[in-house]
């Protein structure tokens, strides 16, 4: 069973950077693509970005291109996400996810492709 962790939310002023973390088990990042989605109330979960499980490949949606970046340390066994130019649209829980079936350089855009979640940490920013 894969487990995830995010952390690094908070509260921000618009402008501001946060970097989001995801703690997986070990090991997870050679198995699965990872992602991370965020949800609003009354809004369906959406994707944010993702990382291919070859570790080459990432994928944004176009609101946050060139404002975040998604990494990760294999050495930690953890998945980032840094954003910055933070703007109060961005404001949502945001979900870490691993993907078990999808392998080498792709990333899958869809809430239905990701396997495994973790519990959300919240982003608020602040206008």
């Amino acid at each position: 069973q894969v487990q995830l962790a995010e952390s690094g939310g908070g509260l921000v002023q618009a402008g501001d950077s946060l970097r989001l973390s995801c703690a997986t088990s070990e090991g997870t990042f050679s198995r699965y693509a990872m992602g991370w989605f965020r949800q609003t109330p009354g809004k369906e979960r959406e994707f944010v970005a993702g990382l291919s499980q070859s570790g080459v490949t990432t994928r944004y949606t176009e609101s946050v291109k060139g404002r975040f970046t998604i990494s990760r340390d294999t050495g930690k066994d953890t998945v980032y996400l840094q954003m910055n130019s933070l703007k109060p649209e961005d404001t949502a829980v945001y979900y870490c996810a691993a993907d078990r079936a999808t392998f080498g350089f792709v990333v899958k855009p869809s809430l239905s492709d990701y396997d495994y979640w973790g519990q959300g940490t919240q982003v608020t920013v602040s206008s």
